[in-house]
């Protein structure tokens, strides 16, 4: 006996009695419940940067000069963002000292010019405009060389960290 086959039934649109919410209400409604599934974080604050050359400080090293962007303060110590100019020219006597830092997090990005870097287990590689990278925590690294026009942007958690020299 062949089964007759049924008919297909037009498919509708099944009518829900809950009323339309706009997205950004929506959004509000489930912030609330994000953040209780979150550790509890500081505060952050509204902050911007604009560039200005007189921003560029010394820092923690000689050969570079450092813009904070404010992102420490706005985030009461949770994150560290600041642009890296580095101080030509390059002395590879210098800047090729072997180091970690303890963090949580870092992330770099090549704004200008070009550096070359060695990485634990990774190797040496030239990081040119547009390359970003991911150095994992406590992983050994140094600078071999960089142009004369090298900036970087880093990000850093915590904003307050260790820098441990290993030569």
């Amino acid at each position: 006996m062949a089964k007759a086959k049924a008919k297909a039934k037009p498919k509708t649109k099944a009518k829900s009695s809950a009323r339309k919410v706009s997205a950004r209400r929506a959004q509000r409604r489930s912030v609330p419940r994000a953040r209780a599934a979150r550790k509890a974080r500081p505060k952050q604050s509204f902050v911007v940067s604009h560039h200005r050359e007189e921003d560029f400080d010394a820092g923690l090293r000689r050969y570079a000069k450092y813009r904070d962007l404010g992102i420490n303060k706005a985030t009461e110590g949770l994150v560290r963002a600041h642009v890296i100019r580095f101080v030509p020219p390059c002395r590879p006597e210098e800047v090729s000292k072997r180091h970690l830092h303890d963090v949580d997090f870092q992330m770099v990005y090549v704004l200008k010019g070009w550096m070359k870097t060695e990485f634990e287990g990774q190797g040496a590689m030239v990081m040119q405009a547009g390359s970003s990278w991911i150095q994992p925590p406590r992983i050994e690294h140094r600078v071999l060389d960089y142009s004369d026009d090298c900036e970087v942007l880093e990000i850093i958690l915590p904003a307050d960290f260790e820098t441990v020299e290993l030569e």
